[in-house]
């Protein structure tokens, strides 16, 4: 029987691709294991805004790390974390990091190659060696099977030339000894088509207003499917109308409209 990681694992093999869904706290990463996600994955940018501040590292590590364990311990599908660039300028803070996230049950993360205090990517013969170094300290500390996937921001900075800039990394990446290359901002089939044939990993993209349709993914040979942020900035937007309703109107009759809450999440809630 394959454990967590092997799991998680072999959902990037499979003849169907991965669907992700990213949640930004326990409610939502419960709402989406009860709809039947096989696997969830974290957002910063999600989690930032349940604390009121902005993406980009803003939040305490260790703040970051007790709310992403609560996620896992309220869930029994594999969880990966959002790591954004690794909470740390040296590769040693950035090693050591990535076995806290691996400690507290994870089955994988991002890592990005952003730079967080100025725009641009960092160095790549830089990003490699941090790469190489949490591979490295993950298998030497019994966590062979954790799933590495290397975030790289060339389409999201808007990077000349990105395609040929993400084949590059792609690949110094792969020899690094990562599972998987998370590409955010492609969205042209014909670019994600080149990037599945020539980068020796899984490719992961990201759900955006142009590139929605999974079937479409599955057909060019894309591996994993991220909602990102989406879901939650839909819940705020949603929530927000809702507010501005209830204040116009005097009438809170709308908060009953959609029916109680399903009772199997409601036992979930209550139970321990």
């Amino acid at each position: 029987m394959m454990n967590k990681y092997q799991l998680f694992k072999s959902l990037h093999a499979s003849q169907e691709i991965l669907f992700l869904g990213n949640t930004h706290d326990v409610l939502s990463a419960m709402l989406f294991e009860q709809a039947g996600f096989k696997a969830l994955g974290t957002t910063s940018w999600g989690i930032s805004n349940t604390l009121g501040c902005n993406d980009g590292e803003n939040i305490e590590f260790n703040e970051y790390l007790n709310i992403v364990k609560k996620i896992i311990d309220n869930v029994n599908i594999p969880v990966s974390v959002d790591l954004e660039a690794g909470y740390g300028d040296s590769v040693e803070t950035i090693v050591a990091n990535v076995l806290g996230v691996a400690d507290c049950g994870a089955v994988g993360i991002n890592l990005e190659d952003s730079l967080k205090k100025e725009r641009g990517l960092r160095d790549l013969n830089e990003q490699t060696k941090i790469l190489s170094n949490v591979r490295a300290k993950l298998d030497n500390n019994g966590f062979k099977d954790f799933f590495i996937n290397a975030r790289t921001d060339t389409y999201l900075q808007g990077v000349p030339n990105a395609l040929q800039e993400t084949l590059i990394r792609g690949k110094a990446y792969a020899d690094s000894g990562v599972n998987g290359l998370f590409v955010p901002c492609v969205f042209t089939h014909s670019d994600i088509g080149t990037l599945v044939k020539n980068v020796a990993l899984p490719i992961n993209v990201l759900s955006l207003p142009q590139l929605t349709d999974l079937k479409k993914l599955n057909e060019l040979g894309v591996k994993r499917f991220s909602i990102g942020n989406a879901f939650s900035d839909l819940m705020i937007v949603l929530g927000g109308k809702v507010a501005t309703e209830l204040q116009l109107n005097g009438d809170t009759s709308l908060l009953y409209n959609q029916g109680s809450v399903h009772l199997k999440f409601r036992e979930k809630l209550t139970s321990g």
